[in-house]
């Protein structure tokens, strides 16, 4: 009989903005965030719970933020003080487990089936882990426990900030059943609409698709949501993987059919995984353009280039190189025009020079790959929608 796994996820409550409001008194109870101002046309890296109250969340560009709260109080971000207070946490996991996950500067899984204590709870484990963190660092953190990484990712978020919560093994599919299909780790914005248009909203909705049906739909990542649905979860948690890539990408609420708002979006992207780059300390050689079409079509296009780039005219260059070289044309809408006939199917002359309409674009993602040497005990993952 396998043995039960004690799976904890530590996630530190509004991570940045939180380091930023402990230094420095008076910005405690602001609407605060950590990022670059309007003016820089940059985006939030992070917000802190006062500013999210005001529908603020990292990724989003900072002229938008400003306009959600004009009393904003913007602060550049200090990435070596965010890196000693996470190396004081990871410290911290290292008294009870060897077994530590880290996800990014403030987040990580620990397998704690046999700790170092030899406590007989996770859950008496996640106390005393966050206890520690506020006791050495007056910062707070939330904590997942679980019997799996799925599970523990959700119950950590089930109760921001400063909670804890378990979801027993008994317990498991009746909380998945009841989660809105939204809220599931792995279901982005785009993939729970097209689930929307399904009629899956809950766990439960999810849980009575066969597996057939979900590959279909969704292709390889339809055994995940199968497994998912039902609780399971078979991930061990793995010290020190070594990361492959370092990307960002963003979904629109509102699909893209202007060219030049396409090079503008991809340019806040490219300023995003440079960011990225630079909290890991590394660079890439290969960048992979992603974009994905409305009707749901994705391609990606791949540059290699003879030395690493990290800075952001490197990387917004070549992304827009790749851009330029991708068909955007309703191939066809001008199919029909050049045989001489109307969308519609009625007659009508010719015209060469009618503009073909532009494809609409519902997400775009740039990455790097072929790293400089970067592990995931060293790793920043800023979430487009930090928790």
């Amino acid at each position: 009989m396998n043995q039960v796994r004690k799976i904890i996820h530590i996630d530190m409550d509004a991570f940045y903005a939180s380091v930023e409001q402990r230094d420095n008194p008076s910005l405690r109870g602001k609407a605060l965030v950590v990022g670059a101002t309007p003016n820089q046309r940059g985006v939030v890296a992070a917000a802190s719970y006062e500013a999210r109250k005001f529908g603020i969340h990292s990724a989003m560009p900072s002229r938008i933020a400003i306009a959600k709260c004009p009393h904003l109080i913007f602060t550049r971000p200090r990435f070596e003080v965010y890196r000693e207070v996470s190396a004081q946490i990871h410290a911290i996991f290292e008294r009870y487990t060897n077994l530590v996950e880290p996800v990014a500067l403030d987040e990580a899984y620990l397998d704690v089936t046999e700790n170092k204590l030899g406590l007989p709870y996770a859950s008496t484990v996640a106390r005393h882990i966050r206890a520690d963190i506020f006791r050495e660092t007056n910062l707070t953190a939330s904590a997942g426990v679980s019997v799996n990484k799925f599970l523990a990712k959700m119950a950590s978020g089930a109760n921001k900030p400063n909670g804890l919560t378990v979801i027993l093994p008994e317990d498991a599919e009746t909380f998945v059943e009841q989660l809105p299909i939204e809220k599931f780790h792995g279901i982005g914005e785009v993939t729970a609409t097209k689930m929307h248009s399904l009629g899956i909203r809950t766990g439960t909705d999810l849980k009575q698709l066969k597996l057939a049906k979900l590959i279909h739909h969704f292709g390889k990542a339809g055994h995940y949501y199968y497994k998912i649905a039902r609780g399971q979860d078979d991930r061990a948690v793995e010290p020190n993987r070594i990361r492959k890539s370092i990307g960002a990408e963003t979904s629109f609420a509102k699909d893209l059919s202007d060219r030049t708002q396409m090079l503008l979006e991809l340019e806040q992207i490219a300023q995003t995984v440079k960011q990225r780059l630079e909290q890991h300390q590394t660079g890439g050689r290969t960048l992979t353009l992603k974009v994905k079409f409305s009707d749901y079509q994705q391609i990606t296009r791949s540059k290699t280039m003879l030395s690493s780039i990290k800075e952001l005219s490197a990387i917004a260059y070549v992304a827009k190189e790749l851009f330029e070289g991708i068909e955007l044309s309703d191939v066809s809408r001008q199919a029909l025009r050049v045989r001489g006939f109307a969308i519609d199917g009625n007659r009508q002359d010719c015209d060469p020079l009618t503009a073909p309409r532009l494809r609409s674009i519902r997400l775009l993602g740039i990455s790097l790959s072929n790293l400089d040497n970067v592990q995931t005990s060293q790793a920043i993952q800023l979430a487009l929608f930090e928790s």
